[in-house]
This record gives C-alpha cells, sequence and structure tokens, in this order.
C-alpha cells in the first residue's frame, strides 16, 4: 500500500495519488522504542502540538471537576451524592467497562477490514491498536475532537504508510462513523420518539434539531467528498472576504489556503478509491453500528449498577442523542453539554442519583478510557509477525480448509450394491 500511495478505507482498493501537502514536519519519537522507530513521511506533521493541546484539555477537564464537586458542596447534593455511591454494585461498572473495551476492539477491527487484503500494507495489529487509541485519547481531549483524525493520520504513517494512504484510510473512516452515528439516531428516533415525547414533551424537539444538525454536517462532508472543485473554489472566496475586511490576517491565511485546498482533494480522493469496494464500505459500516451500539449502552449498565430497571432501547436511544448533543459541543470531551445532557436525559430514570449516575457514566464512558488509551497510543509492530495481511491470510486459508474438511468428511447416505446380495 505504501508503494501505491494509498489504501481505501474499507477493503484495500488503490485510490489514485494525491496532492502533496505543503507542510512537512519531522516526527519525532515517542514511547517505548522510539528511538528504532522510523521518521514519520514528508507531510505529516508531528503530534508535539496536538500534545499541548491535550495537556490543555487535561487541565480544563480537572477544572471543571474541581467546579462540580464544588456546586455539590454549595447545592446541599453531596450526602444525597455519597449515598447513591455506598450502594453501587460495581460489577456492573466493571462489566461497562469490559463493554468499552470491546468498543476499541471494534475500532481496531474496522482498521483492520480496511486494509488487510492489500497484500502491501506494513500495518501491523499492534500499529492500529496505536491507530484507534490516539484516535480516542486525542479526540477526548482537544475541542469538538479535531486532535484526533490528525493523530491517527500521523500514526498510520508512522506506520510505513504514506501521507496520501494514511489520509485515505482515516478520511473515510471518518466518514463511515459520522454516517453511522447519523444512521443510528435516525433508527432510534423512530423505536422511541414517541416514548421521548410524552415524557419530555415539546423539549424533544432539541433532540430532532441536533439530528438535523448532524444530517447538514453528513451533507458538508459528502459535499467535499464528491464536489471537491466547489468546496475549494467556496473557501477561496472565504478567506479572501476574511482577508479583505481584516478579519484574518494575511500572514495567517497559509494553514486555511492549506486547508481548503490540499486537505480537501485528499479527503475526496480518499473517499472514492473506497467507495470502488461498496462490500468493504458496508462492512466497516455494519462494525461501527455494533461500535456504537456498545458505547450507547453503558448508560443501561450505570442504571444497573444502581439497582434500576431500566429498557436497554431506551438507553440506546438516550445515549445516540446525547452523543449528538456532546459532538456539538466546541468544548473538550463536550463538556457543558455532557452534563447538561445526561441530567435532561437520564433524571427520569435516576431521580435523585443522577449526579452520582453521571460521575459513574463519565468515568466508564471518559476518564477510565482517555487513561488507559495513552499508554497505548505508543504501540508498535516492529518484526512484521502481527501484520494484518499475514493475519488475514492464515484466517482465510484456516477457513478455507476447515470447509474443505468438511466437504470432504460430509455423509452422502448410506450406498448399498446390489451384487454383494446375489
Amino acid at each position: 500500500m505504501a508503494a501505491n500511495d494509498t489504501n481505501n478505507a474499507a477493503g484495500g482498493t488503490p485510490a489514485p495519488k494525491k496532492p502533496a501537502v505543503k507542510v512537512s514536519v519531522a516526527a519525532k519519537g515517542s514511547g517505548r522504542g522510539a528511538k528504532n522507530a522510523a521518521p514519520a513521511p514528508e507531510g505529516v506533521e508531528d503530534d508535539s502540538k496536538r500534545m499541548g493541546s491535550a495537556r490543555r484539555g487535561i487541565l480544563f477537564i480537572l477544572v471543571v471537576c474541581v467546579i462540580y464537586a464544588l456546586y455539590l458542596v454549595f447545592s446541599g447534593q453531596l450526602g444525597t451524592f455519597l449515598n447513591a455511591m455506598r450502594g453501587v454494585d460495581y460489577l456492573w461498572v466493571i462489566a461497562a467497562c469490559f463493554v468499552y473495551v470491546i468498543y476499541y476492539f471494534l475500532g481496531v477491527f474496522a482498521y483492520v477490514l480496511a486494509v488487510a487484503k492489500d497484500p502491501k500494507t506494513p500495518l501491523g495489529l499492534r500499529d492500529l491498536m496505536s491507530v484507534e487509541a490516539s484516535g480516542i485519547f486525542f479526540s477526548n481531549l482537544t475541542p469538538n475532537g479535531a486532535g484526533g483524525a490528525p493523530a491517527q493520520i500521523y500514526r498510520l504513517a508512522r506506520a510505513g504508510l504514506s501521507v496520501g494512504g494514511a489520509g485515505a484510510v482515516q478520511y473515510t473512516r471518518f466518514l463511515i462513523y459520522e454516517f453511522a452515528e447519523a444512521l443510528f439516531a435516525a433508527i432510534m428516533l423512530i423505536f422511541r420518539l414517541h416514548y421521548f415525547v410524552d415524557l419530555y414533551g415539546n423539549l424533544m424537539f432539541i433532540g430532532v434539531v441536533l439530528f438535523g444538525y448532524k444530517v447538514v454536517e453528513l451533507t458538508a462532508i459528502l459535499l467535499v467528498c464528491l464536489a471537491p472543485g466547489i468546496v475549494t473554489r467556496l473557501g477561496e472566496w472565504v478567506i479572501n472576504l476574511f482577508v479583505r475586511h481584516g478579519w484574518l490576517r494575511e500572514e495567517r491565511r497559509g494553514r486555511w489556503d492549506e486547508l481548503a485546498i490540499n486537505q480537501v482533494q485528499q479527503f475526496s480522493i480518499g473517499f472514492k478509491g473506497a467507495a470502488k469496494n461498496v462490500r468493504g464500505m458496508v462492512e466497516t459500516l455494519g462494525v461501527t453500528m455494533v461500535q456504537l451500539a456498545c458505547l450507547y449502552s453503558l448508560s443501561w449498565f450505570v442504571l444497573n449498577a444502581f439497582h434500576i430497571e431500566s429498557d436497554i432501547v431506551t438507553c440506546l436511544a438516550a445515549g445516540s442523542m446525547l452523543e449528538l448533543l456532546t459532538s456539538a459541543i466546541p468544548l473538550p470531551g463536550g463538556t457543558g453539554g455532557a452534563e447538561g445532557g445526561f441530567a435532561f436525559l437520564y433524571r427520569p430514570l435516576f431521580g435523585d442519583a443522577v449526579a452520582a449516575g453521571y460521575v459513574v457514566w463519565r468515568a466508564v464512558e471518559y476518564f477510565i478510557p482517555v487513561a488507559a488509551a495513552a499508554p497505548l497510543t505508543t504501540l508498535q509492530s516492529r518484526d512484521g509477525r502481527d501484520n494484518v495481511h499475514k493475519l488475514y491470510l492464515g484466517v482465510h486459508n484456516w477457513v478455507e480448509g476447515g470447509s474443505k474438511r468438511k466437504r470432504r468428511h460430509k455423509s452422502h447416505g448410506a450406498k448399498i450394491n446390489p451384487r454383494k446380495f446375489r
């Protein structure tokens, strides 16, 4: 794949060459064994800036936690909070953590589907584990998750992909994930819209607005993929307008020009290359839907931890709406939207224990994954033993061999030779 300059995110079909990225920054070694790691290819930024943004995100989250604790004290809810926490069944919390682990490995498997069939792929299983962990870590600690995709492209390139190949894999993975979020929300609205309307009344229009926002966002992404020329011209017009009115300094327009031209073109070419393999994209979409179901079901486990019976479909629907809300908040981890959305959607279920429920849910869905993902971002495949194409061939040959043995030993009924009875 590195030799072909690209690979798609849904099945290994090569795409056309991509325009070169103008920015070239040497990659820094990171983590265990970094001194033996190859430098990132030209055109890939190192993640030092993203690490700085992540550190600011951690500091911001810590400040929010302090404010939240002070709110519990001064609002008089601390006693209720502590009483609710004493009754938590932590076996359900452990089960929720295990479900998040499944969510993580499903994300890794989605990347495996993207590259496993390409015989030239340099990627190993540990590389892809690092890519998925980087997405979890940087997306949760940067505003609007903006640091996730660049960090994942960086890891893919450090593992041996070209800049174009890494961009093609990541851009298409991002698009399928966004589409899966919208599709999941649509299905949940079909099954639970009447429930939410009866429970929350006219306030449920917020959920419909959030779903509409996701549809508009997805439409814009598809426009970038299918009509990059229009998007580029529109972007250049907006940049010129901002510069002309003094809203954007001339010396700062360089990175915006690069975004409007190079990044848009790379996104489009990567998607068009992946779209040739419809089956691969459908398989990746299916894996992503199951992955989202794991994420949205965490509230059901938390409710059971507080000995509250609930409907799993209702929890999936509420989790989907909450994800749409947090993704629309331009703060690390959707801070503000996560608290308000959880209190609004789950107070009828948790009652007075909603604050404690939020703390446990947020720990399982956010704090623990961020802490666990940090060391996984440095994983690297060096010896080639876990190369995903080799693993794919091994599994494929084993399945084929098993099916042949089954056919060979399959019974076709008793055979009688009439001559033996003469």
